[in-house]
């Protein structure tokens, strides 16, 4: 924990202070960002305030009080719930805007890990609760310059392995043209996965292959039990994510479609070209207000790609928002993309990582475009290759 930085940060954002609260891990973020052992046995409830000015201030029960002797401050001990309750009147003092674990009305759930009775509680002391969600953002989703050369680890890898898949369905089919295919999402899905494995990474769950309708499921993947094979003729969508094999590396999260032994269909270049289109106005609203030095936000990035959807007469059928951070987790706890899911108000911070990844899922097939940028002061840039036709295979 950066005590300066955090009182820096409060200050700047005019709180008094900020409570972290956890009781048998419910909050992981605070866990992060104060330095605990996130396997340590927490049966009883801690608080630990930092105040924009002074020393901060603990409160632990008696069993185990030793729990939080890793972060500076004055410790109070408290065994009864009166006892907590006065301690923790005290412990806030008069504070009167007070930074949480909380979102209104659960707008940004990714930062609601305080419960709703401790929330009342230090209202009924009088306090403003107000979100930590951009305090997160800064302490969460900004990134190290060795943080932003994994991600390029991981891009440089992820992209020469999609070339190559793109390859090898094409090598698997052609001898059998006129007839069936000999290659499955499944079988494609576990090239991908020793491909990546060769190259050191490591990720969760997938990838995605997904032929035909399936690519209308944004979060289908295949099984060796449910999976459809691969044809000429196929509309192919693939997404691909990992990251190096190292600690507090980050990830490369990407998307591309792509038809096999055929030239696209009008229908399918009008709804590839239109996702394209609002992927590119996002990336251009997101370059635009750097290069200006504006501040933007998450849910203004999501408008620009939702309205050249929108006004193509599709907007039904973009079903989730447009982008979400990527840092340590794929979905990161930095700001969304996103006026549809949620009203992100989260500022897009420098050194900050996160994906623009508009989709048109019909009954039929599903377009997709995902690219990652990466913002600095004065600058944001797409870190990796970027689609602009259906892939030929």
């Amino acid at each position: 924990m950066n005590l300066e930085e955090i009182q820096a940060a409060l200050s700047e954002a005019g709180h008094d202070g900020w409570l972290f609260y956890d009781h048998h891990h419910r909050d992981p973020i605070g866990e992060r960002i104060l330095g605990l052992d996130a396997k340590a046995h927490v049966t009883r409830r801690w608080y630990y305030y930092v105040p924009a000015e002074g020393e901060p201030r603990k409160l632990v029960h008696r069993v185990e009080q030793g729990r939080l002797d890793t972060l500076p401050g004055s410790k109070g001990l408290y065994s009864s719930w009166q006892e907590l309750a006065a301690g923790l009147a005290a412990m806030l003092g008069d504070a009167r805007r007070v930074a949480m674990q909380y979102s209104p009305n659960n707008d940004i759930m990714y930062v609601s890990m305080a419960d709703a009775g401790t929330v009342e509680f230090v209202r009924g002391l009088g306090k403003q609760v107000v979100s930590s969600a951009d305090l997160v953002s800064q302490f969460e989703a900004v990134l190290t310059e060795e943080q932003v050369r994994t991600h390029f680890l991981a891009q440089q890898a992820i992209d020469a392995v999609l070339a190559e898949g793109w390859r090898e369905i094409g090598q698997r089919l052609r001898p059998s043209w006129g007839g069936g295919g000999d290659m499955s999402e499944f079988d494609l899905m576990v090239w991908l996965s020793d491909a990546m494995r060769r190259e050191g990474l490591v990720w969760e769950n997938g990838p995605n292959v997904s032929v035909g309708a399936h690519s209308s499921d944004s979060h289908y993947e295949p099984t060796r039990e449910r999976s459809a094979p691969i044809r000429r003729g196929d509309f192919v969508l693939i997404d691909i994510w990992g990251r190096v094999d190292a600690p507090d590396s980050i990830y490369y999260d990407i998307t591309w479609t792509a038809v096999v032994g055929r030239e696209p269909a009008e229908h399918e270049q009008l709804i590839f070209e239109t996702v394209r289109n609002a992927r590119d106005a996002a990336i251009k609203a997101v370059e635009t207000a750097f290069a200006e030095s504006r501040p933007i936000r998450g849910f203004e990035a999501d408008d620009a790609a939702r309205r050249v959807i929108g006004a193509a007469g599709l907007g039904q059928y973009f079903t989730h928002r447009t982008g979400h951070n990527i840092a340590r987790e794929l979905h990161g706890p930095g700001a969304h993309l996103d006026n549809l899911e949620t009203h992100d108000e989260r500022l897009l911070l420098p050194n900050t990582c996160f994906s623009v990844e508009p989709g048109i899922y019909l009954p039929e097939f599903g377009v997709r475009s995902e690219v990652n940028m990466i913002t600095a002061p004065g600058k944001a840039r797409v870190t990796g290759r970027v689609q602009t036709e259906l892939v030929r295979i």
